[in-house]
């Protein structure tokens, strides 16, 4: 197995029309958030059932994938990574920093499937420093990459640390980081604590941009969300 034989399945999984499609929806033009990103056109679920027999593909292979000018190589990497991450989680985990670092991960759906599967369960027991550094970036991937590995935190009943980052990342500018922080808010609201969320938006929705807090309260009764929009 190696990445040339990923990107050869890859290629014959491509379809002409979708990448049309895939480069209008992923904001690849000129100043939008995804530029100069190139897709083939393979989507989610069959970049996913096209991996699975590549689980065992060797670190090497995986940067070189990670490494790729096409966004599908890319994901199908982290698809592999999230797969491989149980049984090599260190080494998981600093390949994926490693993406990270070198820009990488770099659009909302490579970022939402792959740091709450590994930084997000990496971290559950160790000090989340790192995602408050990543928090300050400058770089929108990397805060979106800290605000949903809190995600893992999520899934075993700790909503701390979602709670701590969305007040770091309240102010911020890019409607990137609103959706991923209301989110991971209504998320915590769900699978945690409801009073937890129902404070933590007594305290701070007058202050949330509209995105934000309409993701964070879309759960919830009618009333309640038009009680907190009118804040």
């Amino acid at each position: 197995m190696t990445a040339a034989r990923v990107i050869a399945r890859l290629a014959e999984l491509a379809v002409p029309a979708d990448a049309i499609h895939l480069q209008r929806y992923f904001k690849t033009g000129p100043g939008e958030y995804g530029e100069g990103d190139v897709f083939i056109g393979v989507r989610v679920p069959v970049i996913r059932q096209a991996v699975r027999p590549f689980r065992d593909l060797a670190e090497d292979d995986i940067d070189a994938l990670l490494d790729s000018p096409v966004h599908e190589h890319r994901f199908a990497a982290l698809q592999i990574l999230v797969a491989q991450y149980p049984a090599e989680s260190e080494r998981v985990v600093g390949q994926f920093i490693g993406a990270m670092q070198r820009g990488r991960v770099n659009n909302w759906d490579l970022v939402d499937s792959s740091a709450p599967y590994i930084l997000g369960p990496w971290l559950v027991d160790r000090d989340r420093s790192l995602l408050f550094a990543l928090g300050e970036s400058d770089d929108v991937w990397e805060r979106r990459i800290a605000m949903i590995a809190t995600f893992g935190f999520i899934r075993r009943g700790d909503a701390s640390t979602t709670f701590e980052l969305a007040s770091v990342l309240l102010d911020d500018p890019h409607d990137l980081i609103h959706k991923a922080v209301g989110w991971m808010l209504r998320e915590a609201g769900k699978r945690v604590s409801a009073d937890a969320l129902a404070t933590y938006l007594d305290e701070h929705a007058h202050a949330m941009p509209r995105t934000m807090l309409r993701y964070a309260v879309e759960h919830l009764e009618p009333e309640v969300r038009a009680h907190y929009r009118a804040l």
